[in-house]
């Protein structure tokens, strides 16, 4: 990014008396100092991230017939040079002279290329750079040094407009909630591949990442950066147009939490054509719709659940049938609504529509079931047809994170236990303030951490459910104010969710000769474990469960 240097010399960095007082976009100009910029190459070491990366970012940009490609973030060259090795006609940007002076020495260096290099500020970026482009990447963790929103908002809005109308952004960053969080373990396997230079942590605030690296030299530099989390990121590529992102940890579709050093985000500009709604689905849904698809999955729910309310139930005594205490969870939802033949209702992660026929039996409301499993769904309109309640139900194979409803579509959304399924709840929560009309409500329980739970704690059921997280009450109730929905309340019902899941267990356990007949034993073991893991959190009071209530 353009900006006059404001120190006198080359190979030192300046951050005034206050090192943690710096948080301004442009001063990463400043940073990268000539003798910053000479090092940089053995921090990378070009050969082992080549190795580490593998053929990752070409094959996704092969896969969508890209061939004019954008470099935003140049550095020194890496991935510009590799680029062009493989064919791609290549611009490569950056904001910093020292680094594209570099670049195009090590383009020279690495196999006689040379490098179209342009000096531009991504904030201006049309201004500077002419032409469209089928993609744009920025790697290297450049995107964290922008340390305003409205910097990042217009940098997003320039790459956005730089695309042709199906291009693709690519672009990374470190894994800043681990971090945040306290749980970082920088591995040095994939970006940073020097074995003699460390990067290390050296402050850590929601507002700032400062970084120290330390050369064999023993000279040391720093950065000062803005520490993004993953989903705020996600978010703001989202309401910039981006319309389908996909997230992977260290080049790896599905991942936990804390364990990579770096997310990359895809996102695709283009508009999903009309057809198999299952192509924007995120890898965490996927998961979970191959899940409960499965024959085991679904013998299993049905068996055991009764088939129609797959949910968790309250409980007047622990030894109650599970379809009773499940059936009263709905009603004591339905309780807290003013529900009625106008109402309409969307219930995400529907199931086999128990909710649904009894909201419109009761109440004469129409309901929308919105669930990810074909198998599931099929069940549910046999059964409502059954029921006679097929003018009031529609049931609509599809993912909460994309729902197929136009804006104020409805007067009530309801959801059991499902939103835990989604990898980004955040987006679930914007996607029910879009379809809520105004003075609608939102109503749902889910299986959640406790506020202040350890994620260690929550690993045997994370890692069960192919989760990285969990949402909790504070997150939920922080999110829905964000987004405009009040809360009305939180019916806290905690104590239900390891008698519910106990209860489970036990059925299971003395059905087991019946189950085995159905479903195979590889899953009802699993099954069984599961289940004893929810006890054991819900016992430790590790996790919590409830009627959570918004209004919009």
């Amino acid at each position: 990014m353009q900006r006059s240097r404001t120190i006198t010399t080359q190979d030192q960095q300046f951050f005034g008396d206050d090192p943690l007082a710096i948080r301004d976009t442009d001063h990463y100009t400043d940073e990268y100092v000539t003798g910053f910029v000479e090092k940089w190459d053995e921090l990378i070491d070009w050969k082992r991230r080549y190795a580490s990366e593998g053929t990752f970012f070409i094959d996704q940009l092969k896969a969508r017939g890209v061939r004019e490609v954008l470099d935003v973030a140049t550095g020194t060259g890496f991935h510009s040079v590799r680029l062009i090795e493989e064919g791609f006609e290549t611009v490569s940007v950056d904001g910093s002279p020292e680094m594209l002076a570099k670049a195009f020495a090590n383009g020279m260096s690495f196999g006689g290329h040379i490098l179209r290099v342009v000096h531009a500020d991504w904030r201006w970026l049309n201004r500077d750079v002419h032409g469209s482009y089928d993609a744009i990447i920025c790697l290297g963790n450049s995107f964290t040094h922008l340390f305003s929103e409205r910097d990042r908002r217009k940098a997003l809005a320039e790459f956005y407009a730089m695309l042709k109308h199906d291009g693709v952004l690519i672009i990374d960053q470190r894994n800043y909630d681990a971090l945040l969080d306290g749980a970082y373990a920088n591995k040095h396997t994939y970006y940073y591949c020097g074995e003699e230079v460390s990067a290390e942590p050296e402050h850590i605030d929601e507002g700032l990442a400062r970084f120290v690296y330390r050369f064999p030299d023993e000279s040391t530099y720093h950065l000062n950066m803005f520490p993004l989390r993953k989903n705020y990121m996600r978010r703001l590529m989202r309401e910039v147009g981006f319309q389908r992102i996909e997230t992977f940890g260290d080049f790896q579709e599905t991942y936990r939490g804390g364990e990579p050093d770096f997310y990359i985000h895809i996102a695709e500009k283009a508009y999903e054509r009309e057809g198999d709604p299952t192509e924007g689905y995120s890898s965490a849904v996927r998961t979970a719709r191959d899940y409960y698809n499965s024959t085991d999955a679904d013998n299993f729910y049905y068996l055991t659940w009764g088939g129609s309310d797959i949910h968790v139930g309250v409980y007047e005594r622990p030894d109650e049938e599970i379809a009773t205490a499940s059936r009263r969870t709905v009603e004591r939802m339905a309780g807290a609504l003013d529900l009625g033949p106008e109402t309409r209702v969307v219930d995400l992660g529907s199931g086999y529509g128990g909710s649904a026929r009894y909201l419109a039996r009761t109440y004469g409301c129409h309901v929308t079931c919105l669930n990810l499993s074909e198998v599931e769904n099929a069940r549910n309109r046999e059964m409502t047809e059954r029921a006679g309640l097929a003018h009031l139900i529609d049931v609509v194979d599809g993912s909460f994170e994309e729902i197929p409803a136009q804006d104020n579509a409805y007067d009530v959304v309801w959801s059991q236990d499902a939103l835990l399924h989604s990898g980004d709840r955040t987006r679930v929560l914007e996607e029910v303030a879009r379809v809520l009309r105004r003075d609608g409500h939102f109503i749902f329980t889910d299986p959640m951490a406790a506020d202040g739970a350890s994620r260690e704690s929550l690993l045997p059921i994370l890692d069960r459910l192919h989760l990285d997280t969990m949402g909790t009450p504070e997150f939920y109730t922080t999110q829905a104010q964000r987004l405009g929905l009040r809360p009305v309340g939180f019916d806290d019902l905690t104590p239900h969710l390891s008698t519910h899941y106990g209860r489970v267990l036990a059925e299971t356990m003395r059905r087991n000769d019946e189950l085995a007949a159905h479903i195979s034993t590889d899953y009802l073991d699993r099954m069984r474990t599961g289940l004893r893991n929810w006890v054991k959190g819900g016992e430790a009071g590790d996790l919590a469960w409830g009627i959570m209530h918004f209004r919009k």
